[in-house]
C-alpha cells in the first residue's frame, strides 16, 4: 500500500479579473501549500475496480469524489487494466477554501502513476488534473506559484514564507459556497493583478507585499462568523487574510508562541484550527 500527502493551500493574493464566455472567470493568485492535509492511501485492486473508503462518513457519494474521477481519468488515458482500492484520512474541512479536494485528487494522480508504473511526467498529470479541476495542476507540484487563466496556468516560485513563520488556519462554523461567491463578485480587471505579479517576478526575495483577497470584499460582508474570526485574529498581531473563497481564514504569525496565543483567543468559534508552517 502506498501514501501521499494532500497539503492544503493558501492564497496570499486572489483577484478576479473577468467572466469568461464559457462562464468560468479569470483569476490572478499567488497560492502556497502548508502543512496541514489530507492522507491518501492505495492499494492494487486486480479486478480493475476503483473504490473508495473513508475515516469517518462524507457528505457526498463516493462516485462524485475528485480522488474516484482523477483514477478514472488516467485509468483511461493509459489503457490500464486494474484498478485500486482508496483510503482517504480526511481531515480538512469542506466548504473551507483550502483546496481540500483538489489537493485529495492531485495525490490520487501521483499515488497512481506509482502505483501502476506509468512513468507519467509532471507536466502530463498538470494536464490530467487540469481537465478535472483548475486547482489540481497546482496541487500536483504544490509549493508556491503564481496562476492565472482559470488558475491552471501556473508560474513556479520560490517559498514565499520566511523560516520561523507560524500559519495559523482557523476555519468559522460556517460554509461558503463557491458558485455563491462568485456571483457576489464584481470583476476588477487585471491592473493589480498585473503589478502585483510583475513586482513578485522581480523581486522573489521580498516577502513583505500587502495580503489581498478579492472575495473579502462580498464575504465579509454575507458571512459576519468569518468577518469576526479574522478581525479577532489581527487582534492578536496576525497578517489575516480570506483563503480562497472562504470560509477559512489565516494568519501569519512570527513565533510559535503568538500563533498558539491566537488559537486560544478563538478556539471556541472554529471547526477547524491548526497551526502550519510553509509546505514544498
Amino acid at each position: 500500500m502506498l501514501s501521499f500527502f494532500a497539503p492544503a493551500k493558501v492564497n496570499l493574493f486572489l483577484s478576479v479579473i473577468k467572466k469568461r464566455d464559457d462562464g468560468y472567470h479569470d483569476i490572478g493568485t499567488l497560492f502556497h501549500t502548508i502543512s496541514c492535509g489530507d492522507v491518501l492511501f492505495g492499494e492494487l485492486d486486480k479486478s480493475g475496480k476503483i473504490s473508495i473508503f473513508y475515516n469517518s462518513p462524507q457528505e457526498y457519494p463516493p462516485e462524485k469524489d475528485l480522488v474516484c474521477k482523477a483514477a478514472a481519468k488516467l485509468k483511461e488515458a493509459y489503457s490500464v487494466s486494474g484498478g485500486v482500492n482508496f483510503y482517504l484520512e480526511k481531515n480538512l474541512p469542506l466548504g473551507a477554501g483550502l483546496g481540500g479536494g483538489s489537493s485529495d485528487a492531485a495525490a490520487a494522480l501521483k499515488l497512481l502513476n506509482k502505483l501502476w508504473g506509468l512513468g507519467a511526467s509532471l507536466e502530463e498529470l498538470e494536464r490530467i488534473g487540469a481537465g478535472l479541476g483548475a486547482d489540481i495542476a497546482f496541487f500536483v507540484r504544490g509549493g508556491a506559484a503564481l496562476a492565472e487563466g482559470i488558475g491552471d496556468v501556473l508560474t513556479p516560485l520560490n517559498t514565499i514564507f520566511g523560516d520561523g513563520c507560524a500559519i495559523v488556519v482557523a476555519t468559522p462554523q460556517c460554509a461558503v459556497p463557491t458558485a455563491d461567491a462568485y456571483k457576489d463578485i464584481v470583476p476588477a480587471g487585471d491592473g493589480r493583478w498585473q503589478k502585483f505579479k510583475n513586482s513578485v517576478i522581480t523581486n522573489p526575495l521580498n516577502s513583505s507585499f500587502d495580503l489581498y483577497n478579492h472575495f473579502e470584499e462580498s464575504v465579509l460582508i454575507k458571512y459576519p462568523l468569518i468577518n469576526s474570526l479574522k478581525q479577532k485574529l489581527s487582534a492578536c498581531g496576525g497578517k489575516s487574510l480570506l483563503s480562497g473563497s472562504g470560509a477559512s481564514v489565516f494568519s501569519l504569525f512570527s513565533s510559535l508562541e503568538a500563533a498558539a496565543s491566537a488559537c486560544e483567543a478563538v478556539k471556541k468559534e472554529c471547526r477547524f484550527l491548526r497551526i502550519c508552517e510553509k509546505y514544498i
